[in-house]
């Protein structure tokens, strides 16, 4: 089953601010549910995320 993580917790991950995890929320980046203003964002879409980010940035080395 996949764990879940607040938005300050994949913020700390990325090192970016809440707002901007807020956007690739908005963006379909991540994948989360909200309910009211309170997101909760699914493990495996920030790990998905992290390494699609990560094989694109070893790709533009070659």
């Amino acid at each position: 089953m996949d764990e879940f993580l607040k938005v300050n917790e994949v913020a700390k991950r990325l090192k970016v601010s809440t707002k901007t995890v807020s956007r690739y929320i908005k963006a379909g980046k991540l994948k989360a549910f909200c309910i009211g203003t309170q997101c909760r964002v699914f493990e495996s879409s920030l790990n998905k995320l992290i390494d699609k980010t990560t094989r694109k940035g070893s790709d533009s080395s070659e």
